[in-house]
């Protein structure tokens, strides 16, 4: 494990985060921060009399013509962002509680929220519909390049308004329902313990796994996703995978499309204005979006085939794609959720995963606690998991939210202003995008009692909720809150779960 490049990118996000944090302690109680109100129209219009002009709030001054574009140019900026933690950080230490990165070329002020009770203010104020800063790129595909395919239907990645509310009643239910997530307990369960023989086979003769083990994990997340998303096998766990296979591409696919976003959105969009063919960066994300669609289509279309042979009727027997199948006439709505899932899943679960097994590898304290849980409720190693024991496995639930708190797989989340708002004693204007750091926010003193402990007894519900264990409800949110919450993060956190428990089944043999 400690031999991963995975592991690496962790320990120089954890230095950074470590050396740019700023710590300044200031005492609440969990009953304080739970008593954020809906703000009524009377209570709005008054605070608004009183607050600062948009034009003052700190931030990186822009330049004429460029604006402040440049900062994020090679050589000659100041943001790497190829590292937008970092930036996150950076922002922080130099400005403050609220930063405005404004005068950005083709696109909407960005303004970075590091105030948990300022974040919790805006989702309890949000509508039923609420918009996230969009994905220019993305949404220039969905809507433009493929409106052909996408019409009514882009799904809820980059998606907003009504648009996003229709796709997402369609799929909301049998994607959240917990007895969806149920039948998945068995399938997950196969290719997690498949998994866990090929890392032994894996090991060199130091017993340290390969270099570009993160890349291994991607195969595992991509052959669960494939079982959710598309109700196939997909063989990414083949010990001869070659390069230009279907599966590796899909991961080669999806790994790029999410770490080029930043690049193509904050640098020069240059993508807007000229054709795909002359920028290859574009082109190529492009090329990687239609060759999602052609894959996704072709899994759905097989499953539609064998549900129309299916004797079954009973709706707990159906898979995912046979529920959303079996209720919506046009195959097209599986098709797009599909992409979404695997688009935003892949990357986001496999990073997950290696920051869990770094954890698990470096405390072995922790490791013991964990492995004691794992034999008291599953002392049989062949008894296979249920539902019922899962739920029983309270400090590895906890375990697994305090790696997302301490190394967030996202960098944060987000809103764009539908109205006028207030924050931090601002008024800020409509449509400017907010951005809620939550990989600063979880690991700020302010909102989380002793922020550099690694501590998963803070999530466990029976502890007194005391000072030293508190954290801020709207300090650390890898989901995000609200009607836009995550819409896979229940397959999400099952996946995590059956690694960690197989992981800790066969520790003795790693």
């Amino acid at each position: 494990m400690q031999g991963s490049r995975a592991t690496s990118t962790v320990v120089s996000a954890i230095q950074r985060r470590h050396r740019h944090q700023l710590h300044h302690i200031r005492k609440r109680s969990s009953a304080a921060a739970a008593t954020t109100e809906t703000i009524t129209p009377e209570a709005e219009v008054t605070e608004c009399a009183y607050a600062k002009p948009y034009s003052e709030l700190p931030g990186p001054t822009p330049i004429p013509i460029l604006g402040n574009t440049w900062r994020l140019l090679p050589v000659i900026g100041q943001y790497d962002i190829s590292d937008l933690a970092d930036v996150s950080h950076k922002l922080y230490r130099d400005y403050g509680k609220i930063v405005r990165l404004g005068g950005l070329v083709g696109r909407p002020d960005l303004l970075f929220v590091y105030d948990a009770d300022e974040i919790e203010k805006v989702y309890r104020n949000e509508g039923a519909t609420p918009f996230r800063p969009s994905m220019p790129c993305l949404v220039h595909y969905k809507s433009q390049i493929r409106k052909d395919f996408f019409g009514r239907l882009p799904g809820v990645v980059g998606v907003h308004g009504e648009p996003w509310r229709e796709f997402r009643t369609k799929v909301q239910k049998p994607c959240l329902q917990i007895q969806t997530v149920k039948k998945y307990i068995e399938p997950i369960e196969d290719v997690t313990n498949y998994f866990l023989t090929r890392m032994i086979e894996m090991r060199d003769s130091k017993d340290e796994l390969p270099a570009d083990f993160d890349n291994e994990v991607h195969k595992w997340s991509l052959e669960c996703i494939g079982r959710v998303a598309l109700d196939a096998r997909l063989g990414c766990l083949d010990p001869n995978l070659p390069a230009d296979s279907e599966p590796q591409k899909i991961i080669d696919a999806a790994k790029y499309a999410l770490r080029n976003v930043a690049i193509l959105e904050l640098k020069f969009p240059f993508w807007r204005y000229i054709p795909a063919r002359i920028s290859p960066l574009w082109n190529r994300y492009v090329g990687n979006m239609d060759y999602f669609i052609e894959i996704c289509m072709k899994h759905i279309n097989e499953a539609v085939d064998r549900l129309k042979t299916k004797s079954v009727v009973n709706e707990n027997d159906l898979s995912l794609v046979e529920r959303i199948l079996a209720s919506e006439p046009d195959p097209k709505t599986a098709y797009v959720l599909a992409l979404d899932l695997i688009l935003v899943g892949i990357d986001t679960i496999s990073m997950a995963v290696c920051s869990m097994l770094y954890q698990l590898a470096t405390r072995p304290e922790e490791q013991e606690k964990l492995y004691q849980e794992m034999v008291r409720i599953l002392p049989n190693p062949d008894e296979k998991l249920t539902a019922a024991k899962l739920d029983q496995m309270h400090y590895l639930k906890a375990f697994i939210k305090e790696v997302l708190r301490v190394y967030s797989t996202v960098i944060g989340n987000g809103r764009t202003l539908q109205a006028d708002t207030v924050i931090c004693g601002y008024k800020i204007p409509k449509g400017v995008q907010l951005v809620f750091p939550t990989i600063v926010t979880g690991n700020m003193p302010d909102y989380v009692s002793q922020p550099d402990k690694f501590y998963p007894e803070r999530w466990m519900k029976q502890l007194d909720g005391g000072q030293e264990n508190y954290i801020h409800p709207f300090a650390s949110l890898p989901y995000g809150h609200g009607p836009r919450m995550c819409l896979g993060r229940r397959f999400a956190d099952h996946c995590s779960i059956t690694f960690m428990i197989f992981l800790l089944r066969a520790r003795k043999m790693l």
